[in-house]
């Protein structure tokens, strides 16, 4: 198989985000935020399938019960597929009407993360929440303006979250549900591009999209930078484990304010690794 492969179909994603690999049914989920889609890809078959959602779509993660949640608008819906339906579980409280969802992930107790963001992506209107129970609250009195890539380490004690816009990736420790203080963890610099969508692997690195910078970059857990894998587009917004033996990794990326050839197509790579089933969401 090449490095990179290009996962064929017939559209590219305005802004890709979201990824979701579903064990149970053996395929990848993503978003497509301002395309306002839900994809599925079964690897084994290659086939691609999209639903359209009423409003913007941040990101899909499913839940211990066999079904799946959705980030849409200001909102979070529990979607079905075959026939594709969505129903709003909670609104996300305070949220002025330029926001939106981002991205999102479950913790090992079932807790649901998630960010919102202002349309603008300029001015810090953006929040960290957490679900649980059906209810949200704010999570993190620290005001956002690009909320990215909520990833909790394979032991749980902690939770990674960036904004994107600070070029910053934070650590908090993760106490039943309380986050801890919020302690810088890498810092970006000139030339890694923006730190975006965020998974660890079972080693217990974390890989990060880098957006700007065309790559996905693996981290040591002591934050060094020690594998970067090339893509052949820029923007550049997130990445997840897959496959049967968790050893492939998809990645997105965004269409948007671009005109690269590959921009917003869905990659697949050799991450040389293996990832860890993801964590689900429990009422």
């Amino acid at each position: 198989m090449d490095p990179v492969r290009i996962i064929a179909r017939d559209r590219a994603d305005v802004l890709g985000e979201g990824l979701f690999w579903s064990v149970r049914d053996g395929a990848l989920l993503w978003t497509d935020i301002l395309g306002r889609r839900i994809n599925r890809l079964s690897p084994t078959t290659g086939q691609v399938e999209s639903w359209e959602t009423p409003d913007v779509v941040g990101w899909i993660v499913g839940t211990q019960d066999g079904g799946f949640l959705a980030g849409i608008g200001r909102s979070i819906a529990r979607v079905s597929f075959d026939p594709f339906a969505c129903e709003t579980l909670a609104e996300i409280p305070d949220q002025p009407a330029g926001n939106r969802v981002n991205d999102a992930a479950a913790d090992p107790q079932g807790r649901l993360w998630l960010g919102t963001m202002p349309f603008s992506c300029d001015v810090p209107t953006g929040a960290f929440h957490r679900l649980a129970n059906g209810t949200v609250t704010r999570a993190d009195a620290t005001p956002y303006t690009i909320p990215n890539g909520p990833a909790i380490s394979p032991d749980g004690r902690f939770l990674l979250h960036t904004d994107s816009a600070m070029g910053v990736i934070f650590r908090y420790a993760l106490n039943d549900g309380v986050l801890g203080p919020r302690e810088p963890f890498i810092t970006f610099v000139d030339g890694w591009g923006s730190p975006d969508g965020m998974t660890f692997d079972a080693e217990g690195h974390l890989w990060v999209a880098c957006w700007g910078a065309s790559c996905v970059t693996r981290f040591a857990p002591d934050g060094i930078p020690v594998r970067r894998i090339a893509l052949p587009a820029s923007q550049i917004s997130n990445c997840v484990f897959g496959g049967p033996d968790l050893d492939r990794m998809y990645v997105t990326s965004a269409a948007d304010g671009v005109e690269e050839e590959h921009a917003g197509a869905l990659f697949e790579i050799d991450p040389g690794c293996r990832g860890l089933a993801p964590f689900l969401y429990q009422d």
